[in-house]
């Protein structure tokens, strides 16, 4: 009876640490297919006639929010390689759609569709096209735009600029940067007017440090007889970027030519923000980690952090035992990219070894 005991205790903890890495196995699967771009609110609408087919509606969706997704991760340069798409192809990317309303009113069809779409092979497809996507990061930037008139040896900001007084009017859904406007200051005023000589190499950084945001683009607007030239200063993560465009002569005061400007410059943030969260696919990581089982929800958060990171092409769990539960992943990027985004999440590795642990 003893014998049969002693022999029992390590059945029972062994039965249990399988049953325990089963339930932390199937958590994984459940969440590796769950990885997904979600586009909401695509409103769609369509006279009720004779020849009225619901399923057209629903491709129309369909092909609306892939473009919005694409609107979303990719430069406008490289948006030209992707004019159509087969729609047996695009539904195979998706993993699944709701209908979140639909109504009829006065015979016209009026639909709200959920789309997600599969990351994996939207990446999958993107790469087979030679384009590298970005990952869709909302930001909000401090936003001082400055018109400079060269002519008459002068600079216009807040309510004489028509820049400032119509730049956030026309909010685009597909935009990942938000804009914070400055209060009308006179104190700044006068700073950036006795700057003036020097504004191109004046930091603004009295202006800067009353708002609670460490990022900034500031845009000053020469203006002369043959055009505009927009000189860019953007400072994020402390690094600062300058960046230099050229349009053509435009009546400032004229509010179609103002929009059009915005939306070019509106632009040319949003694609070098696109660049500065770009993945580049082509680089695939093999990495092999090993967590200790003690904890299930350690387990279980590192989980779900590995699934919220864009840069993680895949994971699965490939064995686990009574210590440890044994991760496979893919990463787009370097070793110590891999390892300064999961330091960002409180995730420090032992790397000496071919399977890397948690310290």
């Amino acid at each position: 009876m003893i014998f049969k005991k002693k022999k029992s205790i390590p059945k029972i903890l062994y039965i249990f640490f399988v049953l325990l890495s089963l339930n932390i196995f199937f958590f994984s699967t459940d969440k590796i297919f769950a990885k997904s771009f979600d586009i909401e609110n695509i409103e769609i609408s369509r006279p009720f006639e004779t020849n009225f087919d619901k399923n057209q509606v629903i491709n129309e969706g369909f092909e609306r929010a892939f473009f919005e997704l694409i609107s979303l991760i990719v430069s406008s340069s490289d948006r030209s390689k992707i004019d159509n798409i087969k729609l047996n192809e695009l539904k195979g990317m998706i993993e699944s759609f709701s209908i979140q309303e639909e109504k009829f009113i006065k015979e016209i069809y009026y639909v709200n569709l959920g789309v997600s779409f599969n990351k994996k092979k939207i990446y999958k497809y993107l790469e087979e096209r030679n384009i590298f996507p970005s990952v869709p990061n909302r930001k909000k930037f401090l936003f001082i735009p400055i018109i400079i008139d060269e002519n008459k040896k002068d600079l216009l900001i807040f309510d004489k600029n028509e820049i400032f007084k119509n730049w956030n009017i026309n909010a685009e859904k597909t935009h990942l940067i938000e804009y914070l406007l400055p209060t009308e200051d006179l104190e700044d005023l006068d700073q950036i007017k006795k700057n003036y000589e020097i504004i191109e190499q004046y930091d603004f950084n009295e202006i800067i440090s009353k708002y609670n945001l460490d990022d900034s683009i500031i845009s000053l607007i020469f203006k002369d007889r043959v055009g505009l030239r927009v000189m860019s200063r953007i400072t994020y993560n402390n690094n600062i970027v300058i960046k230099n465009e050229s349009f053509p002569s435009k009546d400032l005061n004229d509010k179609n030519q103002v929009n059009k400007l915005i939306e070019e410059l509106k632009l040319v943030y949003e694609d070098h923000w696109k660049k500065i969260n770009q993945i580049n696919t082509s680089l695939k990581l093999l990495l092999n980690i090993k967590i200790s089982n003690k904890n299930s929800e350690f387990l279980s958060d590192f989980e779900k952090n590995l699934n919220n990171l864009d840069l993680i092409n895949y994971f699965f769990i490939t064995k686990f035992d009574k210590d440890y539960t044994y991760y496979q992943l893919i990463f787009n990027g370097t070793p110590s990219t891999f390892l300064e985004t999961m330091e960002e999440k409180d995730y420090n590795f032992n790397t000496q070894n071919k399977i890397w642990s948690l310290k």
